[in-house]
């Protein structure tokens, strides 16, 4: 599943660099299934929570409309530098991205409600109940949310794994799942890629 669509080589350069830098990046299917997901919605407007040092953008914008734009929220300025970085050698102009550096629940309540095609968390798992909060707001009715690391290594499966990270991803399974306004769906991809759209 991994093989079925190879990376080429700026995704293989921004993979290597954001693995180097401890930044891991959502693996090549996860990314592909965000490329189906952008091009599925024509989405225009996309909110993406940690960098992967550019891994996860290029994904994203290839499969967004040609003059979309990627709002990219990183606490590391590093893991936002290499992402230009990424996004250069891809081939994509400058005014496609916007770069916020900053925590992602100061620099989230920012940006404007109901504004978004597509909300991507892959940042601290230990926040991603909160990351659902600020996707519910910023998401418009049709639009998609995305959880990367739904599995967790296996340990969200595992009662005997209690440590914060395990917990928060457990508990925004179960928040999405139970969540009426939302229809979930959790892939078998990579690590795990839980979704949902927003209902009208």
């Amino acid at each position: 599943m991994e093989d079925f669509l190879p990376e080429d080589e700026p995704l293989l350069n921004a993979r290597r660099r954001g693995e180097e830098v401890g930044a891991m990046p959502i693996g090549p299917a996860g990314g592909a299934a965000l490329r189906f997901l952008a091009t599925l919605l024509n989405a225009r407007t996309v909110v993406e929570i940690g960098s992967g040092c550019g891994v996860s953008g290029i994904w994203l914008l290839r499969g967004m409309a040609k003059d979309a734009v990627l709002t990219s929220v990183d606490v590391d300025h590093e893991n936002q530098r290499l992402a230009k970085l990424a996004y250069r050698e891809a081939g994509l102009g400058t005014s496609r991205t916007r770069m916020i550096v900053g925590r992602a629940l100061e620099v989230l309540p920012r940006l404007t409600d109901g504004a978004y095609d597509l909300v991507f968390c892959d940042a601290d798992k230990r926040e991603y109940p909160e990351y659902l909060d600020a996707a519910l707001r910023l998401l418009r009715p049709g639009g998609v949310m995305a959880f990367d690391n739904a599995l967790w290594h296996d340990r969200v499966a595992d009662p005997a794994h209690r440590d914060p990270e395990t917990e928060a991803i457990r508990e925004v399974n179960r928040l999405v799942r139970e969540d009426e306004r939302l229809v979930p769906m959790l892939l078998p991809v990579g690590d795990g890629l839980l979704c949902a759209v927003k209902r009208d």
